[in-house]
């Protein structure tokens, strides 16, 4: 089941390079989004209340492409693997197709854009 996961300033959320097993929706506070570039740490976007975190990893099973850390304090909630893929199994096969296909082009895109 999903459960409510609180953050303090500064505390980091999802790391780059780290295996998902979870995403998350932002219930309030803000969030930075982060990816190293050499020795640099370049910010890539903020995310705000009603937003999803860590989703592309979810959809992919792939690691991690940027951290993502409070900038306030935030409560968000966690939706774990497990309880996703059980959800989705009573789905048509399309709709999986679908949302790995927009993880896998969303991807591509990040992986073409230079900072």
């Amino acid at each position: 089941m999903a459960k409510t996961i609180k953050l303090a300033p500064n505390e980091i959320l999802l790391r780059e390079g780290e295996k998902s097993t979870a995403m998350y929706l932002v219930q309030s506070g803000q969030l930075v989004v982060t990816k190293k570039r050499g020795k640099d740490e370049v910010t890539l976007g903020h995310i705000y209340s009603k937003e999803l975190v860590g989703e592309i990893s979810f959809l992919d099973k792939e690691p991690r492409s940027a951290t993502v850390q409070a900038i306030t304090e935030c409560e968000l909630i966690e939706i774990p693997q497990d309880t996703f893929e059980k959800i989705f199994s009573t789905q048509p096969k399309w709709l999986e197709i679908l949302y790995m296909t927009l993880a896998e082009r969303l991807r591509k895109a990040d992986a073409r854009i230079k900072i």
